[in-house]
Formats: structure tokens, C-alpha cells, sequence
């Protein structure tokens, strides 16, 4: 259990510039996301051993108890049929109180260590977490910078594509709406011309 952790831990507590400067990966974001929920996988793993330690301690105290009740028992019974001079009953009786003793004591050591273990792990697990949040806060400022950097890229596109002088687009977009209108008037007036010489002719006819 210890060496996964110790992976586990290493893992997590590695350089995260030094991910993100592999050139065999495109995105930056993209090796930061899969490096997370790698991550996550191994924290949901470190989660269910602390859980499995949790029963372990519990069992342990439940093992030491029931020993140390039975050891007290045969304790207690020996005296007992020593009183009453039963030299096999007694015998008996010391011999189980002698292995339950020595089970009660070994179960106790084993509680003891389960309960230290226990209370490492979790701290390293809070430890662990607390990396894990500041990887998904550093992904937000990457993913936060990237877009800016999308974003003035699209922009400056826009703004800059085909010419090196800004506003190019906007400038060409404007001649066309001006020769567009000019086009139309032009059309509006030819048209219009025919009519407009016939009614002049009347009108110095009839003067």
C-alpha cells in the first residue's frame, strides 16, 4: 500500500511545465486534461485503500477486544478451579488464558499500527486532494490564457488578413458599399433619363 501511495504521490508532485512541454503532445490543455483524470483515477484508488484500512483498524479492535474478554475469563476460571483444588481444570484454563493473552497483545500491536498507518494515509490523502484542486485551478488560467490567445488570433485575422494595414477588411467592405451605390444611382438615372427629355421636349412645345 505504502508504494502505491509513494506513486501515486511522486506522480501527482511532478513538474507540471515539464508535461506541458512535451512537443510530442498538440495541445497543452488536452495533455493537462488526460494527466488529470489519470490523476483522479489514482485518487479514487488511494480512496478505497483508506477505506479498506478503516475496516482493517476496526476489525483489529473488534479481534483485541474479544481476546482480551476470553483471556480475562480463563483468568478468572483458573483462580477458580485452583480454589477448588481441580488441578486439570485449572491447567486448562491457564493454557487458554496464556493464548488468548498472547492473541490479545498481538491484535492490540496490529490495531495500534493500522490506526498510525490510517492517520499517515489520510493526511497524505488531504495533501493529495489539495494538489489535485491546484492542477484544475492552474488548468482553468491555462484554458483562460488560451482562449485570449484564440481569441486575438481570430481578431487580428479579421483585422489584418490579406494587407499589412489594419482595418483592410473594413476599408474594402466600405468601397464596395460606395461603388454599390454609385452603380445603383448610375442605373437609377439612365433609366430615368429617357422620360425626363421627353418631358422637357413637351413642355417647350407647348411654351
Amino acid at each position: 500500500m505504502t508504494n502505491v501511495f509513494t506513486r501515486i504521490k511522486d506522480s501527482i508532485s511532478a513538474d507540471i511545465h515539464q508535461l506541458l512541454d512535451q512537443k510530442e503532445q498538440r495541445s497543452p490543455i488536452t495533455a493537462l486534461n488526460q494527466y488529470l483524470r489519470q490523476s483522479e483515477q489514482e485518487k479514487e484508488k488511494v480512496r478505497r485503500l483508506i477505506e479498506r484500512q478503516h475496516r482493517l483498524k476496526e476489525q483489529f479492535a473488534s479481534e483485541y477486544l474479544k481476546a482480551q474478554e476470553l483471556a480475562d475469563k480463563r483468568k478468572k476460571q483458573a483462580d477458580i478451579a485452583e480454589r477448588a483444588g481441580e488441578e486439570e481444570m485449572r491447567d486448562f484454563a491457564v493454557k487458554e488464558f496464556e493464548e488468548y493473552n498472547a492473541r490479545a497483545s498481538r491484535m492490540k500491536t496490529a490495531k495500534d499500527d493500522a490506526a498510525a498507518q490510517l492517520e499517515s494515509l489520510e493526511r497524505k490523502y488531504e495533501e493529495m486532494k489539495h494538489k489535485l484542486k491546484d492542477m484544475h485551478l492552474r488548468r482553468m488560467e491555462l484554458m483562460g490564457r488560451e482562449n485570449m490567445i484564440h481569441a486575438n488570433h481570430q481578431i487580428n485575422r479579421v483585422l489584418d488578413e490579406s494587407s499589412d494595414k489594419p482595418f483592410s477588411k473594413f476599408a474594402e467592405l466600405e468601397r464596395y458599399m460606395e461603388n454599390l451605390e454609385y452603380k445603383v444611382n448610375s442605373a437609377y438615372y439612365r433609366s430615368t433619363f429617357d422620360s425626363k427629355i421627353a418631358r422637357l421636349e413637351k413642355e417647350m412645345d407647348e411654351s
